[in-house]
């Protein structure tokens, strides 16, 4: 129940609803059915005892009309009650016998007419039932149907007030996938309205505070970018080597942190896309290791050169990113790049991670024991397989970190 959508939800309850009140109108006519014969009975019972006490020899037409009257029967005379005796030996069929030592009544029914035939002594009588018509039975089938039909109309009622939600819906997925220029719109002033306004009002915010932030980011790796120049600058012009070279080095990982500031904007942007093209592994390799500008000859390949779709600077800097934790962070200061049926693994020697994988993919997260980087090299990793259709897989065996990339589909 609690994974149950709200119109499968108001689908079942209007069927179970539906359906018991045509069960219960059902057994109501069953039961009404019933109650019609105990009262036919009944009253077919009290014609009998009337009759047959009062119906004497030489019998005032006065007297039996007021029986007439009173119990709501025509009397059938001459002509019109030999032919209907006759209709009755052919047709008629017996819904009521009854009778004393005074004498017999049976009642006959003919094309949905009752006729009570009251014999006593030498007098016989052909009596028509003329009851006023009932219409309660009508009545109560009238009501069911209009019940019925009015649940049905509440149901569709229901349906059309929550038909806005579907289009709510798509309009917060087209925001979620990156249409920032989604808009929510909702005509009425209801709940799902204020709904709407509620999310219309968070997407102009969200878009206000992703414009702050990329104007923030910008602004700021630009004026990073000329102090950390005039820096290196000055710093060349210094005659102490060791001094030089903690500084040099200082600024460097400054202009790293940048560049991966700024590809984690970018990459991380909703809307971006990747550029996808026809490329071999090699290559991706190659341009991987001259990223990773340092001339430790400690990187060895051994690859299959398959053809990748993907995009080609992305990729380059994944691999470059895990070679360069592999040096970083090995024992021996190694790492191995390998691939086998459409897998990729790096592979470096080390103990195995003190945390599960996606606690290293988190932006700034890194292990107590690291003493370089900025926690941001995994995280990068990360977001770009997610745009290419990959994902980062690790295990530990021999001794050795393996990290491997898998495509989507093989994970």
């Amino acid at each position: 129940m609690k994974n149950l959508s709200v119109h499968a939800f108001i689908h079942i309850l209007f069927s179970v609803a539906i359906t018991i009140l045509i069960a219960t109108f059902l057994l109501f006519l069953s039961w009404d059915k019933d109650r019609q014969k105990i009262e036919l009975y009944k009253r077919y019972q009290l014609i009998a005892i009337t009759f047959l006490s009062n119906l004497q020899l030489n019998s005032k037409d006065e007297a039996l009309d007021k029986l007439y009257k009173e119990l709501h029967v025509r009397a059938l005379k001459g002509v019109q009650f030999t032919r209907m005796k006759e209709k009755i030996i052919t047709k008629g069929k017996t819904v009521f016998n009854g009778g004393s030592s005074l004498g017999q009544v049976r009642v006959f029914r003919v094309d949905s007419q009752d006729y009570i035939y009251v014999q006593r002594m030498e007098h016989n009588l052909m009596l028509v039932d003329a009851r006023p018509p009932n219409h309660y039975f009508e009545i109560a089938i009238g009501l069911g149907v209009f019940l019925i039909l009015l649940l049905l109309l509440l149901y569709l009622a229901v349906l059309k007030k929550l038909y806005p939600l579907k289009t709510l819906h798509k309009q917060i997925q087209r925001f979620a996938q990156g249409d920032m220029k989604t808009r929510i719109t909702y005509e009425y002033e209801d709940e799902i309205g204020k709904i709407a306004k509620s999310f219309d009002d968070a997407i102009v915010h969200i878009n206000e505070l992703s414009t702050s932030k990329n104007l923030f980011m910008r602004n700021l790796m630009h004026e990073l970018k000329t102090p950390i120049t005039k820096g290196r600058i000055v710093v060349e012009m210094m005659e102490d080597e060791g001094t030089k070279k903690v500084l040099v080095r200082a600024f460097e990982r400054m202009n790293e942190l940048i560049s991966e500031l700024a590809e984690i904007e970018r990459v991380t942007t909703q809307s971006f896309e990747p550029n996808f093209e026809y490329v071999t592994f090699s290559e991706i390799v190659s341009q991987s290791k001259e990223l990773l500008m340092t001339q430790n000859s400690c990187v060895k390949v051994e690859i299959e050169d398959i053809a990748l779709t993907t995009d080609v600077k992305l990729m380059t800097l994944v691999i470059k990113n895990l070679l360069d934790n592999g040096m970083k962070y090995g024992k021996d200061k190694c790492v191995m790049l390998t691939n086998h049926k459409g897998q990729i693994e790096i592979v470096s020697k080390g103990e195995a991670l003190e945390h599960e994988l996606t606690y290293y993919t988190e932006p700034f997260s890194q292990a107590e024991k690291r003493s370089s980087g900025f926690g941001l090299g995994l995280y990068i990793v990360h977001s770009i397989l997610e745009k290419l259709g990959y994902q980062l897989g690790y295990k530990h065996e021999e001794g050795k970190n393996i990290f491997m990339l898998l495509p989507r589909e093989v994970y």
